[in-house]
């Protein structure tokens, strides 16, 4: 069976399944394929960026917006007359799209495989003397298929984890235990902590900005041992990362990467800084999905952020902020969360009253009005009120052009100050006090280290940024509910989180028809 180097037919290993024998032994029609094409280094970086490639595919049911509207963060929003799922994703309910979720499952499989196509053909390459090339390459791809497989750990909980090309006689593989998806993350992490060298490219105009990293190894090690650790009541990593080395490695991250905190938390955001937007190759990002406009309308093309328009403010351009189409409305209580004096709040959300915008739902169609939308993210309008990415001459639906941030410092920093509570208190209160710091300009707000402080500075700092509904179901469901809940006087926000879901999200229907009986459903959907 001939694997392509660019996956169009195969979204996932299930929908292999669909196609006949006769339709899959026909010869190729491009002359790049799998058995004939990994021969130079030329070839095998190609195919690395085939990897990097999938990155590009966020968009509409993506994990960042739909954990964001499963969180308490967000409600569903969109339009009045919009799809149900995004109410459904808001409120626990799984009634309308039973593949709902396929994006999310489907996008992740296609990194996954498009790694595994490239590890497994990397001794085919000659590499001359050239050998450390291979092994760069080799931890950059393990490091993509290590996050591509977490992004549906999170999501999912038991997945199909893939360590190679699937054949014919496992497209019917049935999902495994956590222990043995996060031993192939752990692995993979590993090698590319351990593997690459100690750049860092987060300087102005620096080519390789955007590309794993070891200190984005170090601090995704932290980010899973965490979540692992926390969710499944482990002592380790799956057996391959011990708590004192996940300490070594997120401290290596804090202490010698050369990254840092921007001076100032709105210069992250271009909607909330515009002229003294820091830029997107920052010291504070430790690991981003570049993303530009260069696509120009070609829907065939996924260079652009197709996820920015789908928070932007509905109904047309308003002051700065450019259009789009009002998803997951900003809940009051994340925007109450902030104290007074803190920079964060205003860097993060758009309060429409408070900056003197007109905002009328009812003209706008906006379903769940709160008040509140996305500043993180948001495009942004000219001098004249028009869009830039349509000033530009691009399309605003896709050629959205704002990179996406997967780890900041100021993460590292509070996942460092997670990791060494009780160990070394004093790093650990460090490490709270620098984002507490930068975000009150100011030493005098500081607090006490302690895990709660640690997850209500998470929540605050990490806002609209995919980490909060995380944070929450890997403290328990119980700590989940209680955030999560919504009742009010007015039902349109009412939320109740489901236990006994213990916190998964629903599989695709599709998936578990094609899986033959191999899959059943998530509990409680």
């Amino acid at each position: 069976m001939k694997k392509y180097i660019k996956l169009f037919a195969v979204s996932s290993l299930f929908v292999l399944g669909a196609c006949s024998a006769d339709f899959l032994e026909k010869e190729p029609y491009t002359e790049k394929v799998a058995e004939n094409f990994y021969k130079t280094p030329t070839d095998a970086y190609e195919g690395l960026i085939a990897v990097y490639d999938i990155l590009q595919r966020d968009e509409y049911g993506c994990p960042l917006l739909v954990s964001e509207q499963a969180s308490d963060n967000c409600f569903g929003g969109y339009g009045t007359a919009d799809a149900q799922v995004d109410i459904e994703w808001d409120r626990f309910l799984y009634v309308s799209n039973k593949d709902m979720n396929s994006p999310a499952w489907k996008t992740p499989y296609q990194g996954i495989y498009r790694a595994n196509i490239l590890l497994a053909n990397l001794d085919k390459v000659n590499w001359g003397t050239d050998t450390a090339l291979k092994t760069r390459y080799e931890a950059e791809a393990r490091f993509l298929r290590a996050h591509f497989h977490f992004q549906l750990a999170k999501m999912f909980g038991d997945i199909v984890a893939l360590d190679h090309p699937v054949s014919a006689d496992e497209l019917y593989a049935p999902r495994v235990a956590p222990e043995v998806t996060y031993a192939l993350i752990a692995n993979d992490l590993k090698f590319a902590a351990d593997n690459l060298g100690t750049d860092n490219y987060s300087k102005p105009g620096n080519a390789n900005f955007g590309r794993i990293t070891k200190w984005a190894a170090e601090a995704y090690i932290a980010r899973t041992f965490l979540f692992y650790t926390d969710y499944y009541k482990k002592a380790d990593l799956a057996g391959v990362v011990t708590k004192a080395q996940a300490v070594t490695y997120v401290n290596d991250a804090v202490n010698n990467s050369g990254h840092g905190l921007v001076s100032n938390y709105s210069r992250l955001w271009l909607a909330a800084s515009l002229e003294n937007f820091a830029g997107e190759d920052n010291t504070e990002m430790v690991w981003s999905i570049r993303l530009n406009g260069s696509g120009k309308g070609d829907w065939n093309l996924h260079e652009g952020n197709r996820f920015q328009v789908l928070i932007a403010p509905r109904g047309g351009n308003i002051g700065r902020y450019g259009t789009g189409w009002g998803g997951a409305t900003v809940n009051p209580k994340l925007y109450a969360a902030y104290e007074a004096g803190d920079t964060r709040r205003d860097a993060t959300i758009i309060n429409f009253a408070g900056e003197g915008l007109n905002f009328d739902p009812q003209a706008r169609d906006q379903r769940q009005y709160t008040g509140y939308a996305w500043k993180k993210y948001c495009p942004i309008t000219d001098a004249a009120g028009k869009a830039i990415v349509e000033a530009n001459g691009g399309n605003f639906q896709i050629d959205n052009y704002q990179d996406v941030a997967v780890i900041r410092f100021s993460d590292v920093l509070l996942m460092a100050a997670e990791l060494n509570l009780g160990t070394n208190a004093g790093f650990a209160q460090t490490c709270l006090d620098r984002v507490r710091d930068r975000a009150y300009q100011s030493v005098i707000n500081r607090v006490a280290v302690s895990k709660t402080a640690i997850m209500n500075e998470r929540r605050l700092e990490l806002a609209l940024e995919g980490n909060r509904y995380f944070d929450l179901i890997r403290q328990g469901t119980a700590v989940a509910k209680a955030a999560i809940d919504n009742v009010g006087s007015d039902s349109q926000f009412n939320v109740t989180f489901r236990t006994e879901t213990l916190g998964w999200f629903p599989l695709p229907q599709s998936q578990i028809v094609l899986s033959n009986g191999a899959m059943s459903q998530n509990p409680g959907w």
